[in-house]
């Protein structure tokens, strides 16, 4: 009889962090996966320029590769999330040989902390680089105005900083999901 109780009672807390895996993970993927959209797009349209048009400072370099390696390994991140979405499903399954083992979810969590953490790195580096082009650029146009139209920060030169910010954002969402379940499934 106590056996069978404490079937019971490991069935719905896996259950319970079931539901909890499908909620986290679904908020996680629609969080980032907007994220990663208006990233994605506001470096493809203010950083690709037609040939023989001059391009900005913030446009051009190693910021903006590493803001694109950010956002390749935030697509990795939304496919984690989804993941952990059907995991949480596979968890609230009724029959026991459906659920995947503990040590294969742990390992899919830890997996997207690295890519997150990883993804958080190249994407702060990329904005530490394209700032310092900013911050360069800002120094030459108090210097002398007027004498260069590349010379000053545009709003396109924002732009490329804004997607940075919400790759930062995509990633930060991603961790404290993978954090959370993660305490959430070890306790």
């Amino acid at each position: 009889m106590s056996e069978q109780l404490d079937n019971q009672s490991t069935s719905s807390k896996v259950r319970s962090i079931g539901q909890n895996f499908r909620i986290i993970g679904w908020i996680s993927f629609v969080l980032q996966l907007v994220l990663g959209i208006v990233s994605s797009l506001l470096l493809l349209v203010f950083t690709i320029r037609p040939p023989g048009t001059p391009s900005s400072s913030a446009e051009t370099g190693f910021g903006v590769f590493l803001a694109i390696c950010g956002i390749v390994a935030l697509g990795i991140s939304i496919y984690l999330a989804f993941r952990c979405k059907n995991i949480g499903r596979q968890l609230q399954s009724t029959n026991a040989t459906n659920r995947p083992r503990k040590n294969e979810t742990v390992k899919t969590l830890q997996l997207a902390l690295s890519v997150n953490l990883v993804g958080m790195l190249l994407t702060l580096l990329g904005a530490q680089a394209i700032v310092g082009s900013l911050v360069f650029k800002a120094a030459r146009q108090a210097g002398v105005p007027f004498a260069n139209p590349n010379a000053f920060i545009t709003a396109q030169d924002m732009f490329v900083v804004q997607a940075n910010a919400n790759t930062i954002t995509a990633h930060f969402v991603g961790l404290v999901a993978s954090i959370w379940l993660l305490n959430r499934i070890t306790r």
